[in-house]
């Protein structure tokens, strides 16, 4: 029975369909104090670290830190269809697991997809341009990650299979992590301002080591907003990350778990694996340009130059 969404802000209005679903009545909200609610102190910062829904559908960020980038997740059962539209963003839909036919505009693009998990295997991903209508039949039960940014490109709809995805190892000894390149500029696909990858961190390592910033037009940092969506190999595993500027006054570390992310308008960030876990971060970017630049944290930058001698 097809249940009808309302669209949220930075989200196209969708329409899923599920044989295993009820139609379902949203929820009454409840009256809301507000005598006695005390007022947010002008110094507080945004909260910059979330949980993604689990829910059945489409699961939309409420994230008010980052400008530029939004995220959700898809979670679908075999045989329901999600439909939606881009409006003014592009899209690039990762598929995380499971198999999906994806149809974008007059353009079909089948069985995408296939992994059993992030850590089995290299994204299968379409690019979703905008003012496009797009649908998502899942052909197993599926997870697909949705990030996504302003855009002024008007382009056909693409897909990255797998064996386009450049991958390779960044750092030396316990903060080696192995990357997923999929869509960044030297890869030559047309996008407005998405600049998407993987990386798996492994046991016991460090990744985005040493800390790196990249918030201004200075020499070869470049501007952009980020941020990571997390995954870990198992329920009880955990990690933690570092997301700081001395600048804006904020020094905060955070207990990553499954489905966490961590937005990053600005600061410098890092993030280690608990030892005995594999994790993984879908990381994405988004700016006035592609090209991608980063200052690391002066306190930590003489262990970059280690990586040369070992």
């Amino acid at each position: 029975m097809p249940a009808d969404c309302p669209a949220q802000p930075g989200h196209p209005a969708y329409t899923l369909l599920s044989s295993a679903q009820p139609h379902r009545q949203p929820p009454q909200e409840e009256p809301r104090m507000t005598t006695h609610a005390p007022a947010r102190p002008e110094t507080a910062h945004p909260i910059f670290f979330h949980t993604v829904g689990q829910e059945h559908g489409l699961n939309a960020l409420h994230d008010d830190s980052c400008t530029l980038l939004d995220f959700a997740k898809l979670n679908l059962n075999a045989a329901d269809t999600y439909s939606g539209h881009s409006g003014e963003r592009e899209l690039l839909l990762v598929m995380l697991s499971g198999r999906a036919t994806v149809q974008v505009g007059a353009h079909t693009f089948e069985s995408v997809g296939g992994r059993a998990s992030v850590f089995a295997g290299l994204p299968h991903s379409v690019y979703i341009p905008r003012h496009t209508e797009y649908r998502v039949t899942a052909l197993t039960r599926l997870e697909a990650a949705l990030p996504s940014a302003p855009s002024d490109l008007d382009t056909d709809p693409y897909e990255i299979r797998p064996a386009q995805v450049n991958t390779g190892t960044w750092g030396t000894l316990n903060f080696t992590r192995n990357f997923r390149e999929i869509l960044v500029q030297p890869n030559g696909l047309p996008a407005s301002r998405l600049i998407v990858g993987e990386t798996i961190t492994p046991s016991g390592h460090w990744s985005t080591y040493p800390p790196h910033k990249h918030e201004t037009e200075q020499g070869a940092e470049k501007a952009h907003e980020e941020m990571y969506y997390f995954r870990v190999s198992s329920p009880e595993g955990f990690g933690l990350t570092r997301h700081y500027s001395p600048e804006r006054g904020y020094d905060q570390t955070y207990t990553v778990r499954d489905d966490t992310l961590l937005a990053i308008p600005h600061g410098y960030h890092t993030y280690t694996s608990a030892p005995g876990y594999q994790s993984y971060y879908l990381w994405f970017l988004a700016g006035d340009g592609r090209t991608q630049g980063a200052q690391i944290d002066p306190d930590t930058a003489w262990v970059q130059k280690t990586v040369g001698m070992v």
